[in-house]
């Protein structure tokens, strides 16, 4: 669980002042207020212990009201907890309050809320009753923004019943609210909700159409949401429809195995990844200018203004019961601009391919996806589902696919192979590490162990899975023996990626010069390469790097090894082929530099972070300090990596690290990566964690030697080099080598 710490630290300030002058309201406000900052993170003891004190001051001073607000977020949270009991205690509270004030409005949100909890906690009967009791005050309140949910709630609750038909029909009541007040949101929610029911009652055709109906409700650019909080359960819904119509059509599968339905499934998994990339994206604020002219990028941008405001009108106009001549007036205005919308987003994907590809991904069909593969390539597309997983093994001219344990199940043997695997005391760990290794495989790869051979194997994860080496990973059916030992492992974000990528390189020239390596930043203030260590606090606490770094546990120590692997590489090379910066020098401007677009390879010798909760603060960290013991900015962000211009072969991040916290997204990887590929390079070397600097500096040595010497691709070249570690006892534990893989393009 994430806190928004700053949010809590305000609070709290807030709190003291409020206190010392005995402004009893706003104190139990912002008690209140500090209770929903750790309900929402999740945080649900510590929501308790600040709800409970601020229901202690609202008793205290008489306030009904407030208290009766603090109480929603008592029930909420013993909602969360699933301690069914409590809430319904609580909501019996807040609903003698509210019949004691003879309020209508909050006597009508208890009932609401304790339906909620009924129908969570399994008793029905009682759900229907106050579900359709808060309902009923609702309807003459006038108040639809809330019948809705109620609606929904009802719908949910004949579901629960397998009473499909009545559950349709109180989603369809909802719907119909949802669409009369424009709230897109709530009109994905009750089509999903529908769908659920649809494919309950076996009626997959019908599912289908409201999923897609859902999806398309919530991938309109007209949905801008400002606050970040509704932002992330926003996108959270968006997962959830995909992964839902994903496993819709893989269950339709199983009853019809020769219709093609687990095609669809893995194109519409593989949008998903897209999606999530732009979501990402959004979470970061990108501003992203690269690869798209700039008038359209400005007339973009009016048009979506123009179409916010318009749908705020549109909005505010059905609200307010409009004539028949007003509702259409306001349909018309949207209708327009969307109109125009879309025929520059037309425009867009013809001129500036590379923009749109990214902004507005078309996601491949199978067969495009097999025209992508050699003969000696299978590809593994894995999708982590709540009840069920999905595995898609695809080769030039074939699709198998396979179902696997449910998302928690194997994230928890992901996680726990991933602590064993990053340990330093593999003697102590071998045999901890092989069984986690194995049940692992048997998991991923078991299924496909007869379709394997000696093929590369193509891998796009999900979730956990993309910090899983799986290079370590021991071969299904095998002695412990790496699958490393037997195939060459490639990375993609989707398996669309490769398809842009080419795209991309078609025609471009190879940058005139070899290497540019950035190695050995200073970060702190205390450095002994400064000439006075002041030992000043290295940076701002509050930078969203820094922040990102705090919550992965993550320290900017020295990295004295990248200095040895970097002058290592340069020896491989003639100096006129080559570009270095260490020390105060490896910054952001040398980064940003244009002179970088001469090299083929761009090698970041540094820290890097790779956020498992929230991708969109990873990135690379250069010197945080300048030559005169001078804080910098020295971070350079997801949004920022975007905007390069690398048209580098390779891009090569050495001593990252990464956070794999309590919930696991896993875009880290996928931001950081495609970030890289964005910029202009087709290949990009990421490690999964930091990596002992001696170990790392040998591999490196062997890789870029397997490379520039030997002349092998550097997928395979990376694949020797690790071997070559693998071999040698003081390197055998995957602690060393196992960290480094390639994601991107391997011809």
């Amino acid at each position: 669980m994430i806190i928004n710490q700053q949010s809590v630290d305000f609070h709290k300030s807030a709190l003291t002042i409020f206190r010392s002058i005995g402004d009893r309201t706003q104190e139990g406000q912002t008690l209140d207020n500090i209770g929903s900052v750790y309900r929402l993170s999740g945080d649900y003891r510590q929501a308790l212990d600040y709800y409970n004190q601020a229901l202690a001051v609202r008793r205290a001073s008489g306030d009904f009201f407030r208290e009766f607000s603090t109480l929603t977020g008592v029930i909420r949270t013993y909602e969360s907890l699933k301690d069914y009991p409590k809430a319904l205690e609580s909501a019996n509270t807040a609903l003698t309050i509210a019949r004691s004030q003879k309020i209508p409005f909050a006597e009508a949100s208890a009932l609401a809320l304790m339906g909620r909890v009924y129908l969570a906690a399994g008793d029905y009967l009682r759900a229907l009753e106050v579900s359709n009791a808060a309902l009923k005050t609702w309807q003459q309140l006038g108040i639809r923004v809330a019948a809705a949910p109620t609606l929904d709630n009802i719908g949910k609750t004949y579901n629960a019943q397998a009473n499909y038909p009545s559950a349709i029909a109180s989603y369809n009541n909802a719907l119909r609210v949802w669409q009369s007040i424009g709230d897109k949101s709530g009109v994905a929610e009750s089509l999903y909700n529908i769908a659920n029911s649809e494919r309950a009652r076996g009626n997959f055709p019908q599912a289908q159409t409201q999923i897609k109906a859902a999806i398309s409700v919530v991938e309109t650019l007209r949905t801008k949401i400002a606050s970040k909080e509704l932002r992330a359960t926003y996108f959270a819904s968006v997962q959830k429809y995909y992964e839902f119509y994903t496993d819709l059509l893989m269950q339709w599968h199983k009853k019809e195995p020769k219709a093609g339905h687990d095609a669809e499934a893995l194109e519409v998994s593989d949008r998903a990844r897209a999606r999530s990339l732009l979501e990402i994206l959004t979470e970061a604020n990108a501003d992203i200018r690269k690869g798209i002219e700039p008038q359209l990028l400005t007339k973009q941008r009016e048009l979506q203004t123009k179409l916010n405001i318009a749908e705020t009108q549109r909005v505010n106009v059905l609200s307010a019961k409009p004539t028949l001549e007003q509702a259409a007036a306001v349909d018309k205005q949207v209708s327009e601009l969307l109109k125009q919308y879309q025929d520059l987003q037309a425009q867009i994907r013809t001129t500036s391919p590379q923009y749109a590809a990214l902004t507005q991904p078309q996601a491949l069909k199978i067969t495009q996806i097999q025209k992508l593969l050699d003969p000696d390539t299978l590809l593994l597309e894995y999708s982590l589902g709540e009840k069920r997983s999905y595995l898609w093994a695809v080769t030039a001219n074939s699709l198998t696919s396979y179902e696997l344990p449910s998302q928690s199940e194997i994230e928890t043997i992901a996680k726990q192979y991933y602590q064993l695997v990053t340990d330093k005391r593999f003697g102590l760990r071998r045999q901890n590490l092989a069984k986690a290794g194995d049940n692992l495989s048997n998991i991923l790869l078991k299924p496909v162990a007869k379709q394997i051979g000696k093929k590369r194997l193509v891998i796009v994860s999900d979730g956990a899975l993309q910090y899983v080496p799986f290079a370590a990973l021991p071969v299904p059916n095998g002695n412990n023996t790496p699958l490393l030992v037997e195939h060459e492992l490639v990375s993609l974000p989707s398996a669309s990626t490769i398809d842009v990528l080419r795209r991309e390189l078609m025609g471009r020239k190879p940058a005139p010069k070899t290497v540019a390596i950035f190695a050995d930043p200073v970060f702190t203030t205390d450095d002994a390469r400064l000439k006075t260590a002041t030992s000043t606090p290295l940076t701002d606490k509050n930078s969203p790097l820094q922040r990102s770094a705090n919550q992965a546990g993550v320290t900017f120590t020295r990295l004295p090894g990248t200095r040895l692997e970097a002058e290592q590489i340069l020896a491989l090379v003639p100096p006129s082929e080559t570009s270095h910066t260490f020390d105060f020098k490896s910054d952001r401007a040398a980064v940003t530099s244009p002179n970088l677009s001469q090299y083929r390879i761009i090698h970041f010798a540094t820290h890097g972070i790779l956020n498992s909760i929230n991708p969109e603060l990873s990135g690379v960290v250069l010197s945080l300090v300048n030559e005169k013991g001078v804080p910098q900015n020295g971070f350079l962000r997801l949004n920022e990596i975007y905007n390069l211009n690398l048209p580098a072969e390779l891009v090569v991040l050495s001593a990252c690290q990464t956070g794999l916290g309590e919930q696991v997204r896993g875009e880290g990887v996928l931001g950081l990566t495609r970030g890289f590929m964005y910029a202009g390079a087709p290949r990009v070397v990421v490690s999964l964690w930091s990596v002992d600097d001696r170990a790392t500096a040998e591999l490196m040595s062997k890789f870029y030697t397997a490379m520039l010497k030997k002349g092998l691709k550097p997928a395979a070249a990376l694949r020797a080099a690790q071997i070559e570690l693998w071999k040698q006892d003081k390197w055998e534990s995957p602690y060393y080598w196992a960290a480094f893989g390639l994601q991107g393009e391997w011809r």
